[in-house]
């Protein structure tokens, strides 16, 4: 498979494994920049992150840096905001039952995509 940059208002993803019961992306978040709120109903995700710093948003906020990782079930809302002056990498890797960026449910979002 090859990795595609999909570029995307707050940074980009790379898809670096896409199977039948999982897939795994690298994320990367511009400084100051978040993602939306948003939940899944089709899948769980882990986040590792790998440089940079940031305040993980599920349920409560947690400050996350390198090698911190947390789990996100399916069904709860999360984000991630980018609060330092450098690019902020993350793995995500998400199991379940389906992985399509349709299954994204957003609540907010800085870029109008509601």
């Amino acid at each position: 498979m090859a990795e595609v940059k999909v570029d995307k208002p707050w940074g980009w993803y790379k898809v670096v494994a896409d199977e039948s019961d999982f897939k795994v992306k690298i994320l990367m978040v511009k400084p100051k920049m978040r993602l939306s709120l948003q939940s899944h109903m089709m899948r769980d995700e882990r986040w590792c992150m790998i440089k940079g710093r940031g305040i993980v948003t599920v349920g409560t906020d947690s400050l996350l840096e390198k090698g911190d990782t947390i789990f996100i079930p399916r069904g709860k809302k999360h984000r991630i905001k980018n609060t330092g002056e450098e690019d902020l990498y993350f793995v995500e890797v998400q199991t379940g039952d389906y992985f399509g960026e349709d299954d994204i449910v957003r609540f907010e979002d800085d870029f109008n995509r509601l």
